[in-house]
């Protein structure tokens, strides 16, 4: 293993192909969560634990099942299926310990299930640490690694879009601009600045 690829991979994942300003995945919790800091952080972890946790689940089941028996035009099936479980799991968890917290993520929760930043994840460490159907040297870890710099990534835009939501709601903003409109354009200007660090080569 290579500590500068694991460099490469968290300036990547974080900044340079940011999921949700980069890769536009991820689009709707980042809009309606992020309006409360705390929902956001929360709903964040959440996606961190997903992505961290089935990145690891994902590979393995990729190199020991769906590799050897040639069926790996089932890989799609197989990841929504493992996303599916932990986010029931979380589902569970957060409905026992915080049922406010439970409530205020309604239907946003349940759609970790089908988003697409978990999903494009799985992926896409498929994709770079697979070479010809045969892993690269330390591709495990390094598929570990990328679902906690993307979740890191994703923290860090949403933690950014709600406090920047927050402030907005003590300005004096047009009535047709308020709400998703005005998310809308902070969005982009947001995904205008993170181009900037796509300049970066290594």
């Amino acid at each position: 293993m290579d500590i500068g690829q694991f460099l490469t991979i968290f300036i990547s994942a974080v900044f340079i192909n940011n999921v949700i300003l980069s890769r536009f995945l991820g689009l709707c919790p980042f809009l309606a969560i992020s309006k409360d800091t705390k929902q956001a952080f929360a709903m964040s972890a959440a996606v961190t634990f997903v992505t961290t946790v089935t990145s690891g689940i994902t590979w393995i089941i990729y190199r020991f099942i769906l590799l050897p028996f040639d069926v790996t035009y089932l890989r799609t099936l197989c990841f929504i299926l493992v996303i599916a479980t932990f986010v029931q799991l979380i589902e569970m968890i957060i409905r026992k310990l915080s049922p406010v917290l439970y409530r205020a993520f309604g239907i946003y929760l349940v759609l970790i299930t089908t988003n697409c930043a978990v999903l494009g994840v799985a992926v896409l460490n498929i994709d770079m640490f697979f070479k010809n159907e045969i892993p690269v040297t330390g591709s495990f870890y390094y598929s570990l690694f990328q679902g906690v710099c993307v979740g890191i990534g994703y923290t860090l835009v949403m933690l950014l879009m709600s406090g920047i939501r927050e402030r907005l709601d003590c300005c004096n903003a047009p009535k047709t601009m308020r709400g998703l409109p005005l998310a809308f354009v902070i969005a982009a200007l947001m995904s205008l600045s993170f181009m900037g660090f796509s300049g970066f080569r290594f």
